[in-house]
């Protein structure tokens, strides 16, 4: 397909009289039950303009009619011109934005809607890129994008090495698309290894979840790293470990002693190996269990730790399955302070959209009143700068952080 066929306005979407508020208000999608009509000769993938009932014009995106989200923004300006010096603009200031907010060693540097690229997620590890396709439209731009990022990555003194490519995730199905996981040029070897937080770790881009690493907790990583400075913990308990990274932030701040755990045993192999990596062996120790069943265990035990870590995978991917959700937040919780010594301190997260941050505070507060503990809040925190949360996309908002000091009612 030619750039010029590419960036062809294809079609115009009408959208109903009275629907469109949340594009109105700021966000980047139309939904298949907000649209009136469609006309032109397109086909799904293509960009088309983007009018309100009455011939107002809103922007424009891509249009994919096989998805319940079946426009995706690109711009909201009506004069817009969709070409490859638009592509530029969009990925320069994503870049220029991430200089000015993060560490750009590891970071992400395209972050879909909130970076006005709908449906394209890319990170880099040291000097690899690693990129997820979500959206039938976007990812026929990909390669301009990619082409687009390496030349301003280079103007910068940051060569990329190799490109992996993990658009694995099963929403890609929603979209009529192929689910596809591969090299982008040619191949490298997919264990890179990363310093995050003075932390070393090997980030395995092939095999690792989503897109080998989880960049959004990095200043959350070193807020634990602070705190067990501070502190210098005997006992931490880090559960739902992944690849260790808490742990090793804890171990890296002096704690005596860390336990990590995780259902996944190549998570585990890989925990064990990022601690053999910074000498902390010794201190830093992990386990491949259930983390439901271990808690209740320790607690029987007569385990008690000065920390416990608590970042659990989404136990909620939509609306449908939220009370099921809160049930799993309010369990892992209840359980988790029920082994922190008096005084000591919990860290916990909710990385899922869904459960949004009052629903979240609330499941929290009732599992500290089920066990009678009373929380003293020391640090609210979301998602790194680097995955930024664009007002009125309320989906780029998913990640809830708190460290709390937790006292025995007396």
């Amino acid at each position: 397909m030619s750039r010029e066929h590419l960036y062809e306005e294809k079609a115009c979407v009408r959208i109903k009289k009275g629907t469109g508020r949340s594009l109105k208000a700021g966000g980047a999608w139309i939904y298949d039950n907000e649209i009136d009509t469609i006309t032109g000769e397109y086909e799904d993938g293509c960009l088309a303009s983007v009018e309100d009932f009455d011939g107002y014009p809103l922007g424009h995106g891509f249009l994919n009619t096989k998805s319940k989200l079946t426009v995706r923004m690109l711009s909201r300006k009506k004069d817009a011109v969709i070409n490859d010096a638009f592509i530029e603009m969009r990925v320069r200031n994503a870049w220029e934005y991430r200089k000015a907010t993060v560490d750009t060693s590891s970071c992400r540097l395209i972050f879909g809607e909130a970076d006005f690229l709908p449906g394209i997620v890319i990170d880099k590890f040291s000097d690899v890129l690693v990129v997820e396709s979500l959206a039938l439209g976007i990812d026929r731009l990909k390669p301009v994008i990619i082409e687009k990022l390496i030349q301003v990555l280079e103007e910068d003194g940051y060569h990329i090495r190799g490109i992996y490519e993990r658009s694995d995730a099963k929403v890609r199905l929603q979209e009529g698309m192929e689910r596809f996981k591969g090299f982008i040029g040619e191949p490298f070897d997919t264990s890179v290894e990363i310093v995050e937080n003075d932390v070393l770790y090997m980030v395995d881009v092939k095999d690792g979840q989503k897109t080998g690493f989880f960049l959004d907790q990095k200043y959350n990583r070193r807020a634990i790293q602070d705190l067990c400075r501070r502190v210098q913990p005997d006992q931490v308990l880090d559960c739902f470990t992944h690849t260790g990274s808490f742990a090793l932030n804890a171990g890296r701040a002096g704690a005596r002693k860390v336990l990590g755990v995780d259902a996944s045993e190549l998570a585990i192999s890989q925990a064990r190996e990022n601690a053999a990596l910074n000498g902390l062996s010794e201190r830093v120790s992990f386990q491949c269990a259930d983390v439901f069943d271990l808690l209740p265990r320790l607690e029987q035990e007569g385990r008690r730790f000065d920390v416990v870590i608590l970042d659990p995978p989404a136990f909620t991917k939509s609306r449908s399955s939220i009370k099921n959700a809160v049930k799993g937040y309010r369990e892992i919780n209840l359980r988790g302070m029920k082994l922190v010594k008096d005084g000591g301190y919990l860290a916990t997260c909710s990385c899922s959209h869904f459960m949004d941050p009052e629903l979240f505070t609330k499941t929290i507060r009732e599992a500290a009143n089920n066990v009678h503990k009373r929380l003293r809040q020391i640090e609210y925190r979301t998602q790194a700068a680097d995955h930024p949360i664009l007002w009125a996309a309320d989906e780029s908002y998913y990640l809830k952080f708190y460290i709390f000091q937790v006292v025995d009612e007396k």
